[in-house]
């Protein structure tokens, strides 16, 4: 005896679902990128710019944080110690550049004292950073 089943469809797949987990993935992996990017800078209050861009390169960071306080990454050097410390690390790894971060405080002689020096380590690439006007 024979059993005549009912026809039924070819299988499919369903693609909505497979466009939301493609899409959570997506965002899984943007975020982790993001958390992962490198600040090598010190805690400062930067001023403020209304065209304020974020760096995406991995160039020297260097703070100036009073008259006297100024760090490459998270080292303190002396203002004398500053050429010859970019100069150092110039010869490790080429550097594409330098960020310098400045407190609002700190006054403009100063500032210009340590462009002075970092121009006397040979690097010509220097950002000035700031913080995105809200």
């Amino acid at each position: 005896m024979k059993i005549n089943l009912p026809v039924t469809g070819k299988p499919r797949i369903e693609m909505l679902p497979l466009i939301d987990i493609v899409f959570l993935l997506l965002v899984v992996f943007i975020y982790s990128m993001l958390s992962m990017s490198v600040h090598r800078g010190l805690s400062v209050t930067l001023p403020e710019s209304a065209v304020a861009d974020i760096e995406k390169q991995n160039p020297v960071s260097v703070t100036v944080k009073g008259k006297n306080d100024i760090y490459v990454d998270d080292l303190r050097v002396s203002l004398a110690d500053l050429p010859q410390r970019l100069i150092s690390g110039r010869k490790k790894e080429t550097i594409p550049g330098v960020l310098l971060f400045a407190e609002e405080s700190v006054s403009y002689q100063t500032l210009f004292t340590v462009l002075d020096q970092i121009t006397l380590a040979g690097i010509h690439d220097i950002s000035l950073q700031a913080e995105l006007k809200k």
